[in-house]
């Protein structure tokens, strides 16, 4: 039985969070832990892994000219390995820690305080759960990419150690208490009902504005708008491309937590709306500039990525291939059209894919969950599209608003502590050499 139909109320709400709150109900019935389950999430942790390095990586990697490519891995590198670190020692409580706070989850599993082998995480299944272990490293995953994928808006010119200090930060203070309030039973987001089944709102808006504020307040590269920028690789571009789409299955059938049907949908939708979102980039692109691109692909392929995550799990498979349809061209207009009238250098356009194609999804998440469309209904209070388009633009907003503000804070106060620019020297040079002692390749 479909999750969204067996459960009413607020453990419907509970089951579109993707993230349950832990056991336990002495009253619950008997614990079962299915090993299939287990196997799925274990896979589903490694393909967001996979999603990071070397996905992303690659994809960033071929973007930015020569001179910088080591340090775009790099830095993909040891933001994801810091984050790990991080959300083992408090992130994991502050998101998901059992406190009742609106905002935040509390102290309560500080140094996974109180979990061994035996503590589990409850599944959408009544008595069916996970290893606690595995629940913990699948959204350690998802901590981990997404202060990632706001490298792609300060690439080229970032200051290596003000990077490490920002990330520390800014997973503190605004991505854990969004996971919070989208994912958790007590968050704010999550108690109006509001649909993100892997993360629309917590990674690719979280992360795109995020990427915004750090364009704005950076400045652009030298030479931005006179000299060539192009990708030195887009075969790197393409491959890394081609594993953010493989491992993006792990990112959204797996926010299901079980190997159900309700994963086979969320599966098929990721196959269907990037398949859209590529066609659909292209064709845009060979209007507009007689040619279609090898980078517009890439780009419509993770513009798609983006856009059905939030309704990779309530949308219907058609409702699915339209959002794809819909999203390049919007995408499409911002990293062209809007980002030269306001002359802001989002390098590899983090905020013009990741912030613009989560705010597509997340709104037409609303729509797309309607069952005359083919999807699996509305959970907002009221049950009509209006209560919950109302209830995912209140998410979407919340996200721009914490994120936005409290990101320029974050900058700033790095600023001031480490500095976040390379000297024009530095960045003349390129960040490989001046920043890591080496080069990504040799003549």
């Amino acid at each position: 039985m479909n999750k969204f139909t067996k459960l009413a109320g607020l453990a419907a709400m509970l089951a579109l969070a993707g993230v349950p709150a832990l056991a336990q109900d002495a009253a619950a019935p008997a614990e079962v832990i299915d090993k299939g389950d287990v196997a799925w999430m274990m896979t589903s942790s490694l393909l967001v892994l996979f999603m990071i390095i070397p996905g992303l990586a690659l994809f960033y990697g071929g973007l930015v000219r020569t001179k910088n490519m080591l340090s775009v891995l790099m830095q993909t590198t040891i933001i994801a390995s810091v984050v790990m670190i991080v959300w083992v020692l408090w992130g994991y409580s502050f998101a998901f820690g059992g406190g009742t706070s609106p905002f935040w989850g509390g102290l309560g599993k500080l140094f996974l305080a109180g979990v061994t082998m035996d503590s589990t995480a409850a599944t959408f299944t009544d008595g069916v759960v996970l290893p606690e272990y595995v629940f913990i490293a699948f959204q350690m995953t998802f901590a981990a990419i997404t202060p990632a994928l706001i490298v792609g808006a300060f690439a080229e010119r970032a200051k290596f150690s003000g990077i490490v200090l920002f990330v520390i930060l800014w997973v503190t203070f605004i991505y854990f208490p969004i996971a919070h309030m989208v994912w958790d039973g007590a968050g704010l987001i999550f108690n109006w009902g509001a649909i993100d089944f892997a993360g629309g709102t917590v990674v690719h808006i979280n992360a795109g504005i995020a990427g915004l504020m750090w364009a704005l307040v950076l400045g652009p590269r030298i030479g931005f708008g006179k000299e060539n920028m192009a990708p030195h690789s887009m075969t790197l571009t393409m491959a890394g491309a081609a594993m953010l789409w493989v491992g993006w299955f792990g990112f959204n059938a797996g926010s299901n937590l079980e190997a159900t049907s309700n994963a086979t949908l969320a599966m098929l939708n990721t196959f269907v709306a990037t398949a859209a979102a590529v066609v659909s980039w292209s064709v845009v692109e060979g209007l507009a500039r007689g040619k279609a691109s090898g980078l517009g692909a890439a780009s419509g392929m993770v513009a798609g990525l983006v856009a059905i995550t939030p309704a990779c799990g309530t949308s219907g498979p058609v409702g699915s291939i339209v959002l794809g349809l819909i999203v390049s061209p919007i995408c499409f207009f911002f990293v062209t059209t809007i980002k030269s009238k306001f002359k802001y250098d989002d390098s590899l356009d983090a905020f013009g894919v990741h912030g613009v194609g989560g705010i597509v999804g997340a709104i037409a998440t609303g729509i797309l969950c309607a069952p005359a469309l083919g999807g699996t209904g509305f959970v907002a209070e009221g049950g009509t599209m209006a209560a919950q388009l109302a209830a995912q633009i209140k998410a979407v907003l919340v996200t721009l608003v914490w994120s936005g503000i409290g990101t320029v804070v974050l900058i700033y106060i790095t600023k001031a502590v480490t500095g976040i620019r390379v000297t024009a020297d530095e960045e003349r040079q390129g960040l490989d050499l001046t920043s890591h002692g080496e080069t990504a390749y040799h003549s």
